[in-house]
């Protein structure tokens, strides 16, 4: 898997009226580098259709495409992974369906779970929420900047910083260890999304000076 920077997730609620394929390009023409689509309300059917557009935009464009949960529908439209919570299926019985090739990431909010990703062969693994975050219904509460720090020192898989990281706090989460960060809000949100993925990277690179 290839090192990546900005990781961008989609939140068609956050953009209501604009087509989720159109905010997604607009935010790789900005620097995003792996995109992921999570729809947890549509049909199976509408999103294997989203996944089928998203997949052929990231392979326009030469970037990985992560389907959040669904890995019949990654499997269907061949994504390059799937990105799993703790209480969906287990990483092995998820490696076994999807084969040794395919990128598989796992959601993390401690160090015991972290710990468990790596070992049973993840790829990479989410750590947050870092900051409170209202982009998901069932977030657990921020597990702060610490938590970037325990894995910084303990988990050699690469990692992504996600949950209420803007622009304006990004700077605490790059001094605490991270290298990739993963947002929603603060790139589907905006106003101008190929900016605002701009603004992003362009902090970051500012606080890893």
């Amino acid at each position: 898997m290839k090192p990546f920077r900005l990781y961008a997730i989609t939140g068609e609620e956050f953009h209501p009226g604009r087509d989720v394929v159109e905010v997604m390009e607009e935010a790789i023409q900005g620097g995003v580098d792996i995109i992921q689509l999570r729809d947890k309300t549509s049909s199976k059917k509408a999103v294997l259709e989203k996944a089928r557009r998203l997949k052929k935009l990231a392979a326009d464009y030469g970037i990985p495409f992560i389907v959040n949960d669904h890995i019949d529908v990654a499997l269907a439209v061949d994504a390059s992974g799937v990105h799993v919570g703790q209480d969906d299926l287990p990483l092995p019985e998820v490696r076994k369906l999807l084969g040794p090739e395919k990128i598989i990431g796992v959601s993390t909010h401690k160090l015991e779970e972290a710990l468990e990703a790596e070992k049973n062969g993840a790829d990479y693994i989410g750590v947050g929420p870092i900051f409170p975050t209202n982009s998901k219904a069932d977030v657990v509460d921020p597990v702060t900047t610490a938590y970037i720090r325990e894995v910084k020192e303990h988990v050699t898989i690469p990692f992504v910083a996600i949950g209420g990281i803007k622009r304006h706090n990004v700077r605490e989460v790059i001094e605490a260890g991270a290298e990739a960060i993963c947002v929603i809000t603060e790139i589907v949100a905006a106003r101008d999304v190929k900016a605002a993925s701009q603004a992003l990277l362009a902090a970051m690179e500012e606080a890893s000076q």
